[in-house]
């Protein structure tokens, strides 16, 4: 006997769906027997936007330190705060 599945319901949200899926049993919507291992190659992390104040000589230099590294500001700035985490992490 094949077994019946509930339908997905439709999501308004990311959160939504996504408070759905942390509670719901998912063997009541798929068929796990016939799942196939799935690779997504070009997925980034999430981001946020902030808005940060800089002393203006700081930004200054950033902007010189990007552009020698051929990289934009913003990039350079994520790149060192990623790095300083992680030392501090280390600690």
């Amino acid at each position: 006997m094949k077994k019946k599945f509930k339908k997905i319901p439709k999501f308004n949200t990311e959160d939504e769906e996504r408070t759905f899926w942390a509670t719901a049993d998912t063997s009541e919507y798929f068929d796990w027997d016939k799942a196939e291992p799935v690779t997504f190659p070009n997925l980034r992390p999430s981001t946020e936007t902030i808005s940060i104040r800089l002393p203006s000589h700081l930004l200054v230099r950033l902007k010189q330190l990007a552009n020698g590294r051929d990289v934009p500001y913003q990039s350079l700035m994520k790149i060192f705060l990623a790095e300083r985490v992680q030392q501090e992490l280390q600690r």
